[in-house]
Order: C-alpha cells, then structure tokens, then sequence
C-alpha cells in the first residue's frame, strides 16, 4: 500500500516524468513498441487485402469453399460418431438402463 502511494507520487512528478522519457531503455522500450504496432498493422492489412483478392476470385469461389468445408466436417464428424466404441457394460444410464 505504502510503495503504491510512493509510486504515485512519484509518476505524478513532471520533473521525473521528463527525465525518465530522455532515458535511453525508455527510449528503446517506445522504439520496440512502435515498431511492434506498425508491423501488426502492416500484417493485418497486407491479411485483409489477402482475404478481400480471396472473396474477389471467381464467383461464388470463397461460398464454395466453406460449403464444401461444412459438408466434409459434417461427414467425418458422422463418420466419426459411427465408429466410436460403444460404451462398456453396465455403464448405461437412464430409463433403460439395468440398475
């Protein structure tokens, strides 16, 4: 409680705001952020004008596509379910279940 009051106190100071800001791992901590969020946006642009070259393809060809995803998940999730092991003996619960 008594180092958050002084921290306080201290980050209040606009002499010591000034000074910590011409230090050099300041500094460097501002550059490496910079240049963090300039490469997430220069990514995220170059992915949005990616997906916008995807959805301008041929007609319909982004549609079929995750058609063609929903109909496959479908059927090797059917598949999947069809093949699983049955449960164990006398592991059945409910109305029909052996008690």
């Amino acid at each position: 409680m008594v180092l958050r009051r002084l921290l306080a106190i201290l980050l209040h100071s606009p002499q010591l705001v000034e000074r910590l800001s011409e230090s050099r791992p300041i500094r460097r901590a501002a550059q490496l952020t910079a240049f963090a969020l300039l490469q997430a946006q220069l990514r995220g642009q170059d992915a949005a004008r990616r997906l916008r070259g995807l959805a301008a393809g041929p007609a319909g060809s982004l549609g079929r596509r995750a058609t063609r995803f929903r109909d496959t998940f479908i059927q090797e999730l059917r598949r999947g379910l069809r093949e699983r092991p049955g449960p164990p003996p006398g592991s059945q619960r409910g109305p029909g279940a052996n008690p």
